[in-house]
């Protein structure tokens, strides 16, 4: 029941970023090639997903935040093309295909990021008249965001992983650089949901939520990058290795680090479980999640 559901708002989401990026003419065609490339690669899209489910879950009808949800995967794939990046992380395979900088050079690479990210914005604005929600809804959702993929955010993150490049790290630091990395981005894809929809007082039951999943994820992408296959995970494995990069399995080892995910995943549900059958889907978003491609 639920994959059928999971596989319909992914082909829901693909059909509205498929509209927003129709080539215009009065856009550059190779920064709109270079940002299509990217956006319709694939993916998961685990983050409009869970956009779209916290809408759902706060009562709101989910195609109201269809905007949002376009929204966040925008800043993800503006994320994803500058940290594969050779001043970042140096990747050639992403999604199974060349990364961007490999097939439009670096510095369309970048551009197309950084495009992807303001007009992330710009659909975000156009969600008041579009969707005909309270403008302090959007205003507060936009303000979410921004903070969340910013330097408070996924930005700061990526800074404390470019800093600690070739060091060794406590678990504290780890911790800290993916909460903002990874979990910034996944977090305020169940706020802004939850946002639009009016309803303030289960923010901080999805913040908890969006914690123990966001940490579980990245636990998993570090033990896939070790364990994983490269034809499901469309890039080259063992990337973190070398890159030198401190990792949870590093850390903790496989066996400690995979029961770490499974502790985080039963209580993010377990944080659930009050809210009965409503919660179902976002229960299942949490395993689909941490036990991806496994």
């Amino acid at each position: 029941m639920y994959e059928n559901l999971l596989s319909l708002r992914i082909k829901e989401i693909n059909e509205a970023l498929a509209a927003y990026f129709v080539a215009d003419k009065d856009c550059y065609r190779e920064i709109m090639e270079a940002i299509n490339y990217s956006l319709c690669a694939g993916g998961k899209r685990l983050r409009p997903v869970l956009c779209l489910a916290a809408a759902e879950f706060a009562g709101m009808d989910y195609q109201k935040a269809m905007g949002a949800a376009c929204a966040l995967e925008l800043i993800h794939t503006y994320s994803l093309i500058h940290d594969d990046l050779p001043a970042m992380d140096n990747d050639d395979l992403r999604r199974g295909k060349p990364t961007n900088h490999k097939v439009f050079g670096e510095d369309m690479a970048i551009l197309a990021g950084d495009g992807l990210l303001t007009y992330a914005f710009e659909l975000l604005a156009a969600i008041a008249e579009k969707e005909a929600i309270p403008p302090e809804r959007v205003l507060k959702t936009i303000k979410d965001i921004a903070h969340h993929a910013g330097i408070k955010g996924m930005v700061g993150g990526q800074a404390l992983d470019v800093k600690a490049k070739d060091t060794v790290l406590d678990r504290h630091y780890l911790d800290l650089m993916h909460r903002h990395k990874t979990g910034a981005l996944i977090k305020t894809s169940l706020r802004s949901g939850c946002i639009l929809a009016g309803r303030d007082d289960l923010l901080a039951l999805l913040s908890r939520y969006a914690d123990k999943i966001g940490l579980a994820f990245q636990i998993i992408d570090d033990y896939l990058d070790v364990a994983g296959d490269e034809a499901k995970l469309g890039k080259k494995a063992g990337s973190d290795l070398r890159n030198k990069k401190a990792t949870y399995i590093t850390l903790l080892g496989k066996e400690a680090a995979l029961k770490e995910a499974e502790t985080l995943y039963g209580q993010a549900v377990a944080l659930l479980n009050p809210h009965g059958e409503r919660a179902a889907f976002l229960k299942f978003l949490a395993k689909k999640i941490v036990f991806r491609d496994m």
